[in-house]
């Protein structure tokens, strides 16, 4: 019977959380095309009023080597307001290799700010003695796979082991990453946020047959 009840509650809360995933799925995806429906008026109506397009802005990238563990902090803001987005993607590379792909939910509400940034925490044991190159591409995800508003920003940093390792490695391991005004989306909720995108993107198919 305590098996069943804890069954139910694990599968009413995974509900809960595919429900508000699509949710964001869907506001996301509307607020691009109302925005691409509004470039298209106001071209008609007003081609002298100025258009407010969507953009993310990175206003800082700084990288903190502390022993054999750099931070990197990424500051960025979303233009005109982050109630015009509901998830960025952010991936992180290392001498050109991608080590890490962030999916960001955008708090909203109130008390949140235009600003946000996150932190990576990179375990850098192994990693060879010189300079190496962090680059940010950050950008929003459309459902077909397209990259809009993207924007990339790097910081080249001199690293100097302080031990040296009988190992070396290309590229360092991301051990954890931490969001202020962000929620950083685990593993499982991108996993449901890619079946409710693929569910949508068949109906969205399927309607069109229809017509």
């Amino acid at each position: 019977m305590v098996s069943c009840e804890i069954t139910m509650v694990k599968s009413t809360k995974t509900k809960r959380l595919r429900e508000k995933m699509r949710s964001d799925v869907k506001h996301s995806n509307q607020t691009t095309l109302d925005t691409l429906s509004e470039r298209s008026n106001d071209k008609l109506d007003k081609p002298s009023m100025p258009e407010q397009k969507k953009a993310i802005k990175i206003t800082e990238i700084r990288a903190i080597i502390r022993e054999a563990e750099l931070i990197l902090k990424v500051g960025f803001r979303l233009l005109p307001s982050r109630t015009y987005f509901s998830t960025v993607t952010s991936d992180l590379y290392f001498d050109e290799q991608k080590i890490a792909s962030l999916r960001l939910r955008i708090l909203q509400g109130p008390l949140a700010t235009e600003a946000a940034e996150f932190s990576s925490f990179l375990d850098v044991t192994g990693i060879s003695k010189g300079q190496h190159v962090l680059r940010v591409e950050m950008y929003e995800l459309w459902s077909s796979e397209e990259k809009l508003t993207s924007i990339t920003e790097e910081v080249t940093i001199e690293y100097i082991p302080l031990r040296r390792e009988d190992r070396l490695v290309k590229v360092p391991t991301v051990k954890s990453s931490t969001g202020e005004n962000l929620a950083i989306i685990s593993d499982t909720e991108k996993n449901i946020y890619r079946e409710i995108e693929k569910e949508m993107k068949r109906e969205s198919v399927s309607r069109r047959d229809d017509w």
